[in-house]
């Protein structure tokens, strides 16, 4: 197995802050956040960092959009491991499996029907326990570039937790009429908005009476279209 590349304690405490960010909310923070958080003057202070950890090979870098930002299948490995031997504790990661979970990949969903319906289910993957924080119960094919600024584009796989309650600012994915879309999560009393990741998208409200149904928590991605 090769050596976990050495990181400077800033490099590190940026990681952590990223793998917590995808933890909470289902999305890497921008850079403006992370420079916010880690008392930075400037975004361009948190980029220089995470060049340096990009080319470390942690990370992988979306160019194009603020959160753009993606961990890498060995760098959580490494993450879950470290925390195992009591290293980092900052932040409490579930141990790592070694087990394989079978997930089924969701395409197109038909209107009025159960997103694991079996005629939406397009394939089964396998893949690594270990690469997601909290257990995903399935793929769900992302269609369009609604969520963008999110780094979640086109053609990916977003892995799902079902749940019926999400907490502000999470990357959902919910049924609203006969559509079925991924969107952040904002609750503001009475009042559900689905807000877009892009501008050239508008943010759902969902309306009084429209039918309204959560059907999972953004837990992870896979990337699944070329990188530009």
């Amino acid at each position: 197995m090769p050596e976990s590349p050495k990181l400077t304690a800033r490099q590190q405490q940026i990681l952590d802050l990223i793998q917590s960010a995808i933890e909470r909310t289902g999305a890497p923070p921008t850079r403006a956040e992370i420079a916010a958080e880690l008392g930075f003057r400037s975004a361009n202070a948190a980029e220089e960092h995470l060049q340096a950890l990009a080319r470390k090979g942690v990370i992988e870098l979306v160019g194009g959009t603020s959160r753009g930002i993606r961990l890498k299948s060995d760098t959580l490995r490494t993450l879950n491991e470290s925390r195992r031997v009591g290293l980092g504790k900052q932040f409490s990661l579930p141990l790592p499996s070694l087990a394989q979970l079978a997930l089924p990949l969701v395409g197109r969903v038909a209107a009025g029907s159960p997103i694991l319906a079996q005629e939406h289910i397009d394939q089964t993957y396998h893949v690594e326990a270990g690469m997601f924080q909290r257990q995903p119960d399935y793929l769900l094919k992302v269609r369009g570039m609604s969520m963008r600024d999110a780094g979640i584009l086109d053609g990916d796989l977003l892995a799902v937790q079902r749940a019926k309650e999400a907490r502000n600012g999470q990357v959902v994915v919910a049924r609203l009429g006969d559509d079925v879309t991924v969107k952040r999560f904002r609750r503001t009393g009475n009042t559900i908005e689905l807000i877009a990741e892009n501008p050239a998208f508008k943010t759902l409200i969902v309306e009084p009476g429209q039918e309204f149904e959560l059907e999972g928590i953004a837990v992870g991605l896979i990337r699944n279209t070329p990188l530009m």
